[in-house]
């Protein structure tokens, strides 16, 4: 084994690298989310329903060709979750993974409203909205806690003390726990109004979600060092 591998090993330990890609993998199903649904009903149209056109919420998108997309990666989600294990002797990590997990499967598996136009199927009844609404704000509220509050903690008490990246990552992820709240409450007032029209509120929330999950991952060390390796590639081979 050679000096620098070992070096890397002893700065980045396999449960460590296994803890950031598990975090990296379930930012990235969130962030890529509402794109695909987007992409994949447009290439699979629904009847009754106006082609490339965005639906009221992401959630509609249920009911068109893009449902093993939606049904899909909340499955996926909810399997990141509830195996994710956070940091050695922090139960709650773990505790707030599972039912964050829980409402992921609630979401995907309790739809909402078909949107007008289309036809619910013979299963369904009001109660499955009902399921769906209180598994996304469970969901939602999860991550917000992961954010604002887990993803910040640190055995270094004073925020000025910890490392640069660290106090970077801290911000981002704070950042995106009052972006979640502001999408959640825009998304509350659209209902309650009767507006119907949250896909952009649900979309911030998302993103805001995935991006927080993705630096607490350091997705952007995995990037550089992927872009790193390939432009050393690149230029042996051109040398």
């Amino acid at each position: 084994m050679s000096p620098s591998t070992t070096q890397h090993l002893k700065t980045h330990p396999p449960k460590l690298l296994s803890q950031r890609a598990h975090r990296q993998l379930i930012g990235w199903l969130g962030f890529f989310l509402p794109l695909l649904l987007y992409i994949v009903s447009g290439l699979r149209p629904t009847a009754g329903l106006e082609n490339w056109s965005l639906l009221s919420s992401v959630s509609a998108y249920y009911f068109t060709g893009a449902v093993g997309i939606f049904v899909g990666v909340l499955f996926a989600m909810s399997l990141f979750l509830m195996t994710y294990q956070g940091y050695q002797g922090v139960v709650v990590d773990r505790v707030l993974g599972r039912i964050a997990g829980c409402a992921a499967l609630g979401v995907a598996l309790f739809p909402t409203a078909a949107p007008v136009g289309t036809t619910a199927p013979s299963w369904w009844t009001p109660a499955c909205r009902t399921v769906h609404y209180v598994s996304a704000i469970v969901l939602f509220l999860s991550f917000i806690v992961f954010a604002i509050w887990l993803f910040r903690k640190s055995n270094i008490p004073r925020r000025k003390d910890r490392p640069k990246e660290k106090q970077r990552r801290d911000t981002v992820c704070l950042i995106c726990g009052i972006a979640m709240i502001l999408g959640l409450l825009w998304a509350a007032i659209s209902i309650i109004t009767q507006d119907g029209r949250i896909f952009w509120p649900e979309t911030i929330a998302i993103l805001s979600f995935a991006i927080s999950w993705l630096a607490k991952g350091e997705a952007d060390v995995s990037v550089r060092r992927k872009i790193g390796r390939l432009a050393s590639i690149a230029e042996i081979r051109s040398g």
